[in-house]
């Protein structure tokens, strides 16, 4: 018979450190065999969660259940059923990725039997089993990801908490990683993720919990997130900077009627784009998706206002973000710490303090 109960309940959870308020009343279920992402900025609680989540802090008013078990008054057993993926990867560098492997498993108690047999199926599962003998310190960075996340599966959880598990990856380790959670998903694991990346949370979740204040904001899909910003909009980037401003008026009175308007609310100028480029595009609100590229070619034209590129696209999680926290996303550090470039292609959310 199917397990119906959720993976992860959450009522009324509350945790201060000291006048300091984490978690102010946090409520969130997750169900079974979906990916949860939790967004989030600096000092929003969502890691504090996690770390309850994971019997890793103590629950000091609310109720919590990972996989129907209750964490203030039986973590043993909370453990037996959870894997947990933190920030840093937690491998010994000389050691082989097999070895890695067989050491957590005799940890968890599997007997060296049991632990190598159960490092093999892992080593086969994540594609790395011709690399299995090699040291870790030979490892690229998705392939030492990777390892990690096998470590986590060693007794097969029923439950696994991803905490940032792609910061300070290339756009390729990412992906890497990515295609493993989709795996586990597809396998029946339901995992709970916290990330830094907005695309990750949009290529990944069924489910997305924006946390802010130690409280759950907002709560949906993707794109019924991104519904709450409005529909679609049109960007346009003029040929011509100095022709911005006249080009913002010709476009916001052919989508915003006729009547008087308020150019600053009407149209936005994209504030994530390189210097070069902010001064030249517009993003505007659109109800009508499949003429609005045709009316605005015309409009400026007639104007003979040059557009280099027009384009129609869904909001996107950043404006969500935004919208929702009043902060705007921020890039993640990469491997040495600097700031992620913006090139990489992946947008960026705060951590997850």
């Amino acid at each position: 018979m199917e397990n119906s109960e959720p993976a992860v309940l959450v009522e009324g959870l509350h945790k201060a450190y000291g006048d300091t308020r984490a978690l102010d009343g946090l409520d969130m279920t997750v169900e079974r065999g979906t990916v949860h992402a939790i967004l989030g900025p600096n000092g929003a609680g969502k890691t504090t969660l996690v770390r309850t989540l994971a019997t890793l802090l103590r629950v000091q008013r609310g109720r919590v259940e990972v996989d129907g078990v209750d964490v203030a008054t039986r973590p043993r057993d909370v453990r037996r059923r959870i894997g947990l993926l933190g920030q840093h990867a937690a491998l010994d560098e000389e050691l082989s990725g097999r070895q890695n492997l067989e050491l957590f498993g005799r940890l968890h108690h599997l007997g060296d039997r049991r632990a190598a047999t159960r490092a093999g199926e892992l080593l086969e599962r994540f594609g790395l089993a011709d690399t299995g003998k090699r040291p870790v310190s030979g490892y690229s960075g998705g392939m030492r990801r990777r390892l990690d996340l096998a470590a986590s599966l060693i007794v097969d959880p029923a439950v696994l908490f991803l905490d940032e598990p792609t910061t300070g990856l290339d756009p390729r380790g990412r992906t890497e990683v990515w295609e493993s959670v989709r795996s586990l998903v597809g396998a029946g694991t339901t995992v709970l993720l916290t990330t830094q990346y907005l695309e990750e949370a949009d290529q990944l979740a069924d489910l997305i919990s924006v946390v802010d204040g130690g409280r759950v904001i907002a709560e949906g899909t993707a794109d019924r997130l991104k519904g709450m910003v409005g529909g679609d909009r049109l960007d346009v980037v003029i040929a011509d900077p100095g022709r911005l401003a006249e080009a913002a008026v010709v476009l916001g009175r052919l989508f915003g009627g006729s009547g008087a308007f308020d150019l600053d609310q009407l149209v936005k100028f994209d504030q994530s784009s390189g210097e070069g480029e902010r001064a030249r595009r517009i993003s505007l609100p659109v109800a009508d998706r499949r003429g609005a590229l045709a009316r605005a070619v015309r409009a400026l034209d007639a104007e003979g206002i040059e557009a280099e590129d027009l384009a129609v696209r869904r909001p996107t999680l950043d404006e969500v973000f935004l919208r929702l926290t009043g902060s705007p996303a921020e890039p993640p550090a990469d491997a040495a710490g600097a700031p992620a470039s913006p090139a990489a292609g992946v947008p960026a959310a705060p951590g997850t303090t």
